[in-house]
Parts: C-alpha cells; sequence; structure tokens
C-alpha cells in the first residue's frame, strides 16, 4: 500500500511542476525507478504471491493516480486565472476543470432522477443492477443541454466542443461507474474504502472521473 501511495503522489507531483514549467518532461522517467523499486521491494517482503503484490500496487498507480495527474496538464496552457505557482510565460485557467465537473454532477443527477422515475430496461444489470438505459439516456440529454451555457460562461473551447465532451463524459463517466462496480464484485466487498461510510468508498466519488477525465483530456489536447 505504501510504495503505490509514494508512487501515486510522486506522479501528480511531477506532472504539477512540469505542466507549470518548473520542471523538465524528462523528469518523469523517475516514475521507472519508482516501478523498480517496487519490484525489488517485493524480493525481501517473501509474499505467497508476488505477482499479484505487484500487479495490485501498479495496477492502483494506473487506475488512480495517472487519470488525476492530467488535471495539471489540462488547467495550465490555457487561458484564464493566474497560478498561484511561479512560472515562465504558462498561463493557468481551470476553465475545463470545472466545466468538466459540473458536467459530470449534471450527468450524474440525471442519470439517477431519471432512472428512478422511468428506468425499466437495465443497462448491465450483472454488474449495477441499478442502471438503466432510460437513466443513461437522461443523463446524457441533460448534459448535453447544460454543455450550451458552461461553454457561453467558461469557453476556452468553442459550444460545439463542449458538446462533444458533454458525450464524452456521459458515456465513458458510465463506464467508468460500472468498472468500479465490476473491481469491488470482484474483490467481494461492498464499498472501495471506510474514508466515506454509506457512498460506497472514496473512489466511488471519482470512479466515473477515472474514466472520463483522461478521455476528455485527450480530445482536449487535439483538437481544443
Amino acid at each position: 500500500m505504501i510504495p503505490g501511495m509514494l508512487a501515486g503522489s510522486a506522479s501528480y507531483i511531477l506532472a504539477t511542476f512540469i505542466a507549470a514549467g518548473l520542471l523538465n518532461m524528462k523528469y518523469l522517467l523517475f516514475l521507472i525507478l519508482i516501478v523498480a523499486v517496487i519490484m525489488i521491494m517485493e524480493l525481501y517482503r517473501k509474499q505467497d504471491k508476488p505477482f499479484e503484490s505487484i500487479a495490485h500496487t501498479l495496477f492502483s498507480v494506473l487506475y488512480t493516480a495517472l487519470p488525476f495527474s492530467m488535471f495539471p496538464f489540462a488547467a495550465f496552457s490555457r487561458t484564464g486565472l493566474n497560478s498561484l505557482l511561479p512560472h515562465k510565460e504558462i498561463i493557468f485557467s481551470p476553465g475545463i476543470i470545472i466545466g468538466f465537473f459540473i458536467l459530470l454532477w449534471v450527468n450524474d443527477t440525471g442519470a439517477y432522477l431519471t432512472g428512478i422515475t422511468a428506468g425499466r430496461h437495465r443497462l448491465m444489470e450483472r454488474i449495477s443492477p441499478k442502471k438503466s438505459w432510460e437513466g443513461f439516456i437522461g443523463g446524457t440529454i441533460l448534459t448535453v443541454l447544460i454543455a450550451w451555457p458552461i461553454s457561453g460562461w467558461l469557453g476556452v473551447i468553442d459550444t460545439s466542443k463542449w458538446i462533444v465532451v458533454a458525450v464524452i463524459i456521459s458515456v465513458f463517466g458510465t463506464f467508468g461507474d460500472l468498472i468500479e462496480s465490476m473491481l469491488k464484485r470482484n474483490a467481494g466487498v461492498k464499498d472501495s474504502g471506510t474514508i466515506m461510510p454509506g457512498h460506497g468508498g472514496f473512489l466511488d466519488r471519482f470512479d466515473s472521473t477515472i474514466m472520463s477525465f483522461p478521455l476528455v483530456f485527450l480530445f482536449i489536447s487535439f483538437f481544443g
């Protein structure tokens, strides 16, 4: 657990300083050293299943830390508010991140309200019995509608691109939720942690983010 947390924290800190222009991109190569240390440490832990231990540690970094490490890159080099970190001729704006989370919450709310009122056809019953196609469609429609005023308020990218972002959030946010449910079923647990009891665990609050934001970032990087 500790090596995984250290590796995840290191990846986010490195991403932040690189995005702010304080470090060169080559410093990301230090992650190779961290992975090597994790694997060497396993030699001395004398576990019955070292492969599973290494896989769990590295998968947690890949699944959680890397997606969140993309947030700094989405904020720097965008027009808007100045950064709290010193930087050289790089501007900072949280517009993409703010818009992303607003649309994500709108999608979750729309899907929930539509699902409990009109949900009849299960989206993927073997993974999540409560999710319905009606909820997914309702959440997507509401998210696309809210993308219009969001684009006028936040700017950063034009309205058509905000609509594409809304669709990405709706589709892959749903996949992220289903993947988290699949992982919990495989692990035989109801909650992903004990920090937020009654809410499925901390990761359940961000499962949609983990899957959808990297793809939003990819879209904005190439077309934004």
